[in-house]
């Protein structure tokens, strides 16, 4: 309270008493008790008066312990089952979380996680994946700025995410919990197998298979590929003690068109206690074409290897690098990409008038924009010798086809002449340009249709800097490869618009996530966000049938299908207000990860404490770890002042004594007779 304050409190008193004193003393004939009562009521009800006007602010200072949080976290995913800790996990749990030791020194938190992380301690250890990065993901974000120790329980067999052993912050100190036998048990596993989704008919497609072997004696093996009852490949693989991996590469045959599903296989003699790991089941797409696309420059830049490189991440799509003045026939491919045409390209642009291909203009500062604009209709370009720098700005309205902003608003800026592009006929603008971060009328990247004649035409060069930056931001080419990809795709289809459009892969693993997206259009080829969409899915070997509605995300609708067992599934995607249709079907592969393992992590765990100053522990030395973190001095409680600053005004009490002080005195002066 201030002096100010202070002050107008005791002139209020003064103020008070000598109003009260002059009313019903000085002016009063006799001096009685019931005088000196009102005069009493008369003051405290004036003071109150007073003190309301005044509004005094009272402060009050408590203190609170803040203890330091002790998350433990428990790995609730399958591995934990398969390794038969799913009992002693709860029971450590358990016995931390109550612990009266630790709650009186720290603020005890139990948390689980597989592939998600989640608060409590609901454990069923029926989790798919284990994201043991998530875990250091989401503590930093609960506990910032805080210097606390982490009790992990887990095997330390992590299926997805970044490296673990580096994830956590410097201020977090790890004591891992090590659940599962760390004895050494003779087992032969298939650690890792590489193959391309595609292939193509008539080719040969490799697999590359690492073998792994854990045991302290030689043992013979027999590695074999199978198809159904058919063998394809097989050979013997010799192990020891200190040979213990090997990788094995075999070519197969694309003989028929489909999904073809095969089965990796390794067996010996000996007895194992986990024979799940010795099987991995595979699936590879047979095609019988693939995309020839000519990229025609004859300048020599970046952006030409950056877009192979891009282009060719998907093996359906083959990139040739040419000269205009190279090309014998154009028929040889299926898609033309004219980095920068300028005059060398007038005999490829009149070859083309006649064959109509699908093609990619990029334009840059080495463009002939007269030339371009003489051979098509789509565009007319406008510029001057002056350059400028273009930004890209996303358009959510797209339709075409379905894609994601993968951050285009961030990445640098594309360099072209400064002019006026103007868009003719059905074109679709998927990136609008600016300037400075001004929005200008000119697109960036845009696409046109005239029939089954389709046409790109992007207005910069410099889209090299664009991948870079992307895997800069994600730590992969990815999101930019599908980028490139869906404008290939777009180009080297020559099939009709549909009005429903879905999209999946055609084989999944069992227990990864299983997405199908879908995109349905108006009679005006508009995306409709009004659209009602379910999918019907049957299982063919069970011939158990679900059904699920679609949701809507940005421009693409989408349904998640997790949880499904592995087998054959068809599916008819419909439009409940039009009825339109759309059929077809895909394959689970019987493929768990987290029934792989049969011991601990144990080196990673170490050096994840280590790194972390931390130490594993065992099962049976819980109690040394209850004792380790009681008697840490460096986790001390904090006691925090907290000052609460009240206003008088909000005491209700001073009104109920003014309201009855007031009332009182009403009531003793008509009893008396004084009113």
């Amino acid at each position: 309270m201030t002096t100010s304050t202070i002050l107008l409190l005791v002139v209020s008193v003064l103020i008070a008493a000598g109003l009260s004193f002059y009313q019903y003393l000085y002016k009063a004939k006799s001096e009685s008790k019931v005088n000196r009562f009102l005069a009493f009521l008369r003051f405290i009800s004036l003071f109150s008066v007073f003190v309301l006007l005044i509004n005094p602010i009272i402060s009050r200072k408590t203190y609170e312990v803040i203890k330091t949080p002790l998350p433990i976290v428990v790995d609730n995913s399958q591995s934990v089952k398969e390794l038969g800790q799913e009992t002693l996990a709860k029971e450590l749990a358990e016995k931390l979380s109550k612990s009266n030791s630790l709650k009186d020194k720290y603020e005890v938190q139990l948390y689980r996680f597989d592939a998600d992380f989640h608060t409590g301690n609901e454990l069923d250890f029926k989790g798919k994946q284990t994201h043991i990065d998530q875990v250091a993901q989401n503590l930093k974000q609960f506990y910032r700025n805080q210097h606390y120790p982490v009790v992990l329980l887990t095997d330390g067999n992590q299926t997805i995410g970044n490296d673990y052993v580096y994830s956590f912050q410097q201020n977090t100190t790890v004591y891992p919990l090590v659940l599962g036998d760390t004895t050494t048990f003779l087992d032969l596993k298939i650690n890792q197998l590489n193959v391309n989704k595609y292939a193509f008919l008539k080719n040969k497609f490799p697999v590359e298979v690492f073998l792994q072997y854990s045991g302290t004696k030689p043992v013979n093996a027999t590695f074999s590929i199978q198809q159904g009852n058919a063998t394809l490949h097989k050979q013997n693989i010799s192990f020891s003690p200190a040979k213990k991996a090997q990788a094995v590469s075999v070519l197969l045959n694309a003989d028929k068109v489909g999904v073809q599903s095969f089965k990796a296989v390794i067996s010996s003699s000996e007895k194992e206690k986990n024979q799940y790991n010795n099987v991995k089941n595979f699936a590879v797409e047979i095609i019988d074409q693939r995309s020839e696309i000519a990229l025609i420059s004859s300048v020599n830049h970046p952006d030409l290897s950056a877009l192979k490189r891009s282009i060719e991440a998907n093996q359906q799509r083959k990139v040739t690098i040419i000269k205009p003045n190279e090309i014998k026939s154009l028929q040889d491919y299926n898609v033309l990409i004219l980095y920068q045409p300028d005059a060398q390209f007038r005999t490829v642009l009149e070859q083309n008038q006649k064959l109509q291909l699908n093609s990619f203009v990029i334009t840059g500062m080495s463009t002939d924009f007269n030339l371009l604009n003489q051979y098509q209709n789509q565009v007319q370009c406008k510029v001057s010798g002056l350059k400028e720098d273009y930004t890209a700005e996303f358009n959510p309205q797209f339709n075409s086809f379905a894609l994601d902003n993968i951050g285009f608003e961030q990445f640098p800026p594309l360099e072209h002449p400064f002019g006026t592009i103007s868009l003719k006929g059905n074109a679709n603008t998927l990136l609008k340009s600016k300037v400075r971060n001004l929005a200008t009328e000119n697109p960036l990247l845009a696409f046109s249709e005239n029939g089954l004649h389709r046409n790109a035409f992007l207005f910069g060069e410099n889209i090299w800097k664009w991948r870079m930056e992307s895997h800069l931001k994600t730590k992969s080419f990815e999101n930019f490869d599908i980028f490139t990809d869906k404008i290939i795709q777009y180009l080297a289809s020559n099939a009709a618009k549909k009005s429903l459009v879905v999209t999946h892969d055609s084989f999944y693993n069992s227990g990864e996530t299983i997405e199908i997206s879908a995109q349905y259009f108006n009679k005006n080829y508009e995306f409709d966000e009004n659209a009602r969409l379910t999918i019907q899915l049957k299982n063919n070997q069970t011939k158990a049938v679900k059904s699920y509605d679609f949701l809507k995300g940005n421009n693409e609708y989408k349904v998640n299908l997790d949880g499904l067992e592995h087998g054959v599934y068809s599916f008819t995607v419909k439009e409940n207000n039009s009825k339109t249709q759309y059929s077809g079907s895909f394959q689970v592969l019987d493929f768990e990860i987290e029934k792989q393992f049969i011991n601990p992590d144990v080196s990673r765990l170490n050096q994840l404490a280590s790194n972390t100053e931390g130490k594993a522990y065992y099962p049976n030395q819980i109690d040394q770890l209850i004792d380790i973190l009681s008697k840490n001095e460096t986790y001390k409680p904090v006691e925090k002042a907290i000052i609460r600053q009240t206003p008088l005004i909000d005491w209700v009490w001073l009104l109920v004594i003014l309201a009855a002080s007031l009332a009182a005195e009403w009531f003793i002066r008509k009893y008396n007779g004084l009113l």
